[in-house]
């Protein structure tokens, strides 16, 4: 709204009533444009992203020798998790049998993956965990599909300590292990180690929760379908410094 008001008196002061108009008009041809411009390519990203997603999925699936059928149920439970519509669960399913597919190229599609999210480093850890979700919901990763795992994070500009921190913030989330291993998942979830003081850790807990939240996210081409994932994630990052606090007895 500032932009208009601002376009109108620059106008009003050149031209009089008729530059006013001119100035209005200018601004709103510049903000639909723009809007254009971000909506299309935000557009470009989510439909890239899912896409991708479920790709590298069947990828990811048979990279220990085949696709069995709890890993086909457990991705037709991921289209549901994500409220995908028909159109986008056929998309996905064949985006899934691509993915499985001999000549699937999956160095080529990291790639274009990266190409449209450059500069969205939390959006590419969102993949990173809805692959990992997908191959740990049968207890356990196949060390196979762990260095195709750490195979996608480097091709997406990741390290394997992206993965571990995953793995840890996971583990996290469902609260099964002991306690003292809790507590590690915990300081691993985080990024930071036992020996980091309180405020250390405080900085990077916002600043997880920051790039984190499922708004911004979306901003950054996240599709709404999978922003339960993200809200997910937050939560993960909560009940980890949630545990490093009450460990240390921090209020």
């Amino acid at each position: 709204m500032f932009v208009f008001f601002f376009a109108a008196a620059i106008g009003y002061a050149i031209g009089g009533f008729r530059g006013l108009i001119l100035g209005v008009l200018l601004a709103w041809g510049i903000r639909w444009l723009l809007g254009h411009v971000i909506g299309s390519g935000l557009g470009r990203i989510q439909a890239q992203f899912l896409d991708s997603t479920f790709a590298a999925m069947g990828a990811l699936c048979k990279a220990d020798g085949a696709v069995t059928r709890d890993e086909i149920k457990v991705a037709e439970t991921l289209f549901d998790r994500l409220h995908l519509s028909a159109e986008q669960r056929e998309s996905a399913k064949a985006a899934f049998n691509r993915g499985k597919s001999p000549g699937f190229d999956l160095d080529a599609e990291i790639a274009g993956l990266r190409g449209v999210s450059r500069g969205r480093g939390p959006l590419l850890q969102i993949f990173l965990q809805v692959q990992l979700m997908a191959i740990a919901a049968d207890g356990g990763v196949h060390p196979a599909e762990h260095e195709m795992l750490v195979r996608m994070a480097r091709g997406l500009g990741l390290s394997e300590a992206h993965i571990a921190q995953l793995e840890a913030m996971l583990r996290t989330g469902t609260g099964r292990q002991p306690t003292r291993q809790k507590l590690d998942d915990a300081y691993a979830a985080l990024g930071v180690t036992p020996s980091a003081s309180d405020a250390e850790i405080k900085r990077k807990y916002r600043r997880l929760m920051s790039q984190n939240h499922p708004d911004k996210l979306a901003g950054k081409g996240l599709p709404e379908s999978m922003r339960e994932i993200a809200e997910e994630r937050t939560r993960e990052i909560s009940t980890a410094y949630r545990l490093i606090r009450e460990a240390r007895q921090v209020a």
